[in-house]
């Protein structure tokens, strides 16, 4: 039972943080909407600026819902456009903290791994593989994610995987094959298997032919080979983006996580944010863990046991393995006994 006054004081307290939530959507709708390269430095202030006065997960939440309906749509957005409103994101991720870029990595990969699997006719999958590029491209994301998406489309290899794979390619091809040309070369002699296995209307298609010849080119580091390949956009951005980050700390704030890990976060646990607090950890609600952790090492006398106390071992694992390696004959008997 809530008595009524408690009933009134809670919608009071509803309606508030709605109408706070509201004024803030607004605020920050605005910055985004005046977004250009010029203007990065101010509205990144004045970003960095709100983030200081309201918590975390209301600008983390409200930024990413805001970017999400500016550049998830259904028509193509223009490449600059694209990569201005992705050096916000990385700015913010460096400057303000590394959950503002992991929040909305998460987002970005959940929802595109929801419109690959619903086939959509819309430009919705190149949109969002862009924002991943792009993540990528201004040190948000390792590339070890870039790498896990690659594969994925590989192994489905169908026409529409074969455009996103090229997508993908000309975007960071080349920043690939500086981080990590071995699985780069692993994944272009997969293509080139599943190519050559895949069904003979595929094998017909220019558009395979032209995706292997692509990948060769990054293999042999032919950027003529590409067509339409200029990175000097991103170059220019990316000189913007070291005059605007407050820290030097560069590479490190890169999140090195897998596709899984973003896709499964609800089950496992964000690992890649320090401190993020998660409850539904099964080994700590797991009885039977509780129950096989009691290791019994025979009888040890009260002096080792009083050993063992003073030296704090305070669970009963530890005292096993302290109480063990007092007490064993040789290694043999050590490594026999640890096993146990």
């Amino acid at each position: 039972y809530v008595p009524p006054q408690v009933r009134r004081a809670q919608e009071t307290l509803d309606d508030k943080k709605r109408e706070e939530l509201g004024r803030l959507k607004k605020m920050v709708n605005g910055l985004i909407n005046r977004l250009s390269e010029p203007n990065l430095s101010s509205i990144s202030g004045q970003l960095e600026e709100l983030y200081m006065a309201n918590s975390r997960k209301d600008m983390n939440e409200t930024l990413t819902d805001i970017l999400m309906n500016a550049c998830v749509t259904p028509v193509a957005m223009p490449a600059r456009l694209m990569m201005e409103h992705v050096l916000l994101v990385s700015i913010l991720h460096h400057n303000v903290g590394i959950e503002v870029g992991a929040h909305f990595l998460e987002a970005v990969v959940k929802k595109f791994d929801e419109v690959c699997k619903c086939d959509a006719e819309g430009k919705e999958c190149e949109n969002l593989l862009a924002l991943i590029a792009h993540l990528y491209n201004f040190h948000v994301v390792h590339c070890l994610l870039i790498f896990d998406i690659l594969k994925k489309l590989v192994s489905i290899f169908t026409e529409k995987e074969i455009e996103l794979i090229l997508f993908l390619l000309k975007n960071v091809g080349f920043s690939l094959r500086k981080d990590d040309a071995l699985a780069l070369k692993e994944l272009i002699t997969e293509a080139q298997r599943k190519a050559n296995t895949a069904e003979k209307k595929l094998q017909d298609q220019t558009r395979v032919r032209f995706m292997l010849e692509t990948m060769l080119a990054l293999k042999n580091n032919d950027m003529r080979k590409i067509p339409g390949y200029d990175p000097e956009p991103v170059e220019k951005l990316r000189k913007l983006q070291r005059t605007l980050v407050h820290s030097s700390s560069g590479k490190e704030t890169q999140l090195r996580v897998s596709l899984d890990s973003l896709l499964r976060a609800d089950q496992v646990g964000r690992w890649w944010i320090v401190g993020s607090s998660w409850s539904g950890a099964p080994m700590i609600t797991d009885a039977n863990s509780k129950t096989q952790q009691k290791v019994h090492v025979g009888k040890v006398s009260s002096k080792i046991m009083e050993l063992a106390r003073k030296q704090r071992m305070n669970t009963d694992i530890r005292r096993s393995i302290f109480c063990v390696l007092m007490t064993c004959e040789d290694f043999m008997d050590a490594f026999e006994k640890l096993l146990r």
